[in-house]
């Protein structure tokens, strides 16, 4: 049983990575090309483990520089938490 569950946990992250990588802009993608790492990706065990460890840049970090350090402005408001709205009716 334990056999099974290592196999999948292999498949699985594999198969993770491999979609994940797909998916990164290439822009994104770190050390090696996107093409070389679709490659390294399918290698078992060691592929997912360096793809998710130094092929992919952290996407957190990523939004914190997009922003600049700014915050992001406020979500949707009801209208009763309106100023705005309020002093127009």
């Amino acid at each position: 049983m334990a056999r099974v569950l290592l196999t999948a946990a292999v498949v699985f992250a594999t198969i993770y990575a491999l979609v994940d990588c797909l998916q990164t802009n290439g822009r994104l993608v770190r050390v090696l090309p996107k093409a070389v790492w679709l490659l390294v990706v399918l290698v078992p065990v060691l592929g997912p483990m360096l793809w998710f460890v130094a092929g992919r840049v952290d996407s957190r970090a990523v939004q914190r520089s997009a922003g600049g350090g700014r915050r992001r402005p406020p979500g949707p408001r009801g209208p009763d938490d309106d100023p705005e709205f309020l002093r127009r009716l």
